[in-house]
């Protein structure tokens, strides 16, 4: 039965092209926005139509935001309810399952698997919801219900914050939606053991994007001294130790997050071999030189420091700083690895700063790889904020 939806239009001028060729959002100044549409409670469901009057889908609306308009379906008859959202999961699962021996990954990545501004991860069987836009937070009972019938998780958690969540005008919360959690859960990966905070943890836990690049900086590990910056629960440590590293030590400023990284390292038997040093990245990676501290492979993978392109130009220089500060405290002949998560910055600008921050470092070298997110993180290519992640592989000279 075809459900009935109130109707949104675009103005003239709006890119009714761009969106009949995949760009999945409307912004604000161009839908006509009439008292009945600025009336609409954020998240309602309605049908788009272009300025002629002709359907383009149907879309989720939420006047309080700067991205007022986002497709759920390109057919305007599609009803938007459970069995919906389950064919959704059903169709992003059989990727994973495809993919992955083991059910840890991210099963939904919001726009690129056609569930616009949700975030699940899955680990094992718990799963953690990110509702990031108004109609998944209206939804998320049918969210939840869907997630079980279609995957079998037995605990749901609700992921309620950060700042996708502000711009979308919605509260901050987070809680257990269904079933129990008797603490952090331990996450096999890339030959590491990793603790995943679920209900404390930073965004959903784990950084799952991350994985090909643990992958990667592990093949350069065997036998090596690992400094890893801002390092969250161990991710680039724990792997490269996986892999034979003499040692590792993980720099962040979360002592919670540290806690969870030594778990990590005794569950894997290398609790000898891995330290933690809690503090600010940038004065401890300066506190490092000034005692003449040197490793051969060091993993620099700060939050995103542009996050919008307002913050890109600052964004910049705080990468460049990282460069030039973590860039002599490699070995001669030794690895950094530098990353970024900031969609405002792309390729070419993060690269440009990384590489001046390691001439200011008084290093140059060779850039051996590029990484990105994994699989489980696919890009809508129309959308280029789901290409976010960067890593750029260098080995240094004397």
């Amino acid at each position: 039965m075809t459900a009935e939806y109130p109707v949104v239009r675009l103005r003239p001028k709006a890119d009714a092209r761009a969106i009949r060729h995949g760009f999945p959002w409307v912004y604000a100044d161009e839908l006509v926005m009439d008292r009945r549409t600025q009336g609409m409670a954020p998240g309602t469901i309605a049908v788009l139509e272009d300025d002629a009057h002709r359907p383009m889908g149907v879309v989720t609306v939420n006047p309080k935001s700067k991205i007022i308009a986002r497709m759920l379906d390109r057919d305007e008859g599609a009803a938007i309810d459970r069995d919906w959202i389950a064919a959704r999961l059903s169709r992003a699962l059989a990727l994973r399952e495809r993919l992955f021996d083991a059910p840890f990954y991210r099963l939904i990545h919001a726009e690129a698997d056609g569930l616009p501004g949700v975030i699940i991860d899955r680990f094992g069987d718990a799963a953690v919801i990110q509702p990031n836009a108004a109609w998944s937070e209206a939804m998320i009972g049918d969210l939840a219900g869907a997630l079980q019938d279609v995957t079998g998780v037995k605990a749901i958690v609700k992921n309620g914050t950060g700042r996708a969540r502000g711009l979308e005008g919605l509260a901050e919360e987070t809680g257990l939606l269904t079933g129990a959690m008797d603490g952090p859960v331990e996450v096999p990966m890339n030959g590491a053991i990793y603790l995943a905070d679920l209900l404390g943890g930073q965004k959903t836990g784990l950084f799952y994007d991350q994985r090909p690049n643990h992958a990667f900086a592990a093949r350069l590990a065997k036998g090596a001294r690992v400094l890893d910056v801002f390092s969250h629960v161990g991710g680039f440590g724990l792997a490269a130790l996986a892999a034979g590293a003499e040692s590792a030590l993980a720099v962040d400023g979360s002592a919670a997050a540290l806690g969870l990284a030594e778990s990590g390292a005794t569950a894997m038997r290398v609790g000898d071999r891995f330290a933690t040093r809690k503090g600010d990245a940038f004065a401890t990676m300066e506190a490092l030189a000034t005692e003449g501290a040197q490793f051969d492979l060091v993993i620099c993978d700060p939050p995103a420091f542009a996050p919008a392109k307002p913050a890109l130009e600052a964004g910049l220089r705080a990468y460049e700083r990282v460069a030039r500060l973590a860039a002599p405290l490699v070995e001669p002949g030794g690895y950094l690895v530098l990353c970024s998560c900031s969609h405002a910055a792309d390729l070419t600008q993060f690269r440009n700063a990384s590489a001046r921050g390691i001439g200011r470092g008084g290093r140059r070298g060779q850039l051996l790889h590029t990484g990105f997110a994994g699989p489980d993180h696919p890009q809508l290519p129309q959308l280029a904020e789901t290409a976010y992640l960067k890593a750029l592989f260098f080995r240094l000279d004397g």
